[in-house]
């Protein structure tokens, strides 16, 4: 593995001293939080692209997707007393 680089990063006030609080709670250094929260970060980025790019590739190939609007109808339901249960694609 290759050594860490090192990285300058401009913070807003209000997000370094949440930085410096954490690090003094926890007992670690903000820099150990920031490469921490960074590689939480990119793997969730990576793994959203990743199904988007999955899902342009299944639509590319013409295999059944779900309407937007039966989408909106199903997350409408959420909370009430009469939840949807998820759509399923072709149906």
């Amino acid at each position: 593995m290759a050594p860490p680089t090192e990285l300058t990063l401009r913070l807003r006030p209000d997000l370094l001293a949440s930085l410096d609080e954490l690090a003094g709670a926890t007992q670690r250094s903000p820099a150990e939080l920031a490469e921490e929260a960074l590689a939480q970060y990119l793997d969730v980025q990576r793994w959203q692209v990743e199904g988007v790019r999955a899902a342009i590739q299944e639509a590319d190939r013409g295999e059944p997707g779900i309407p937007h609007e039966r989408v909106v109808e199903w997350l409408d339901s959420w909370g009430t007393d009469h939840e949807l249960p998820p759509p399923e694609p072709g149906r």
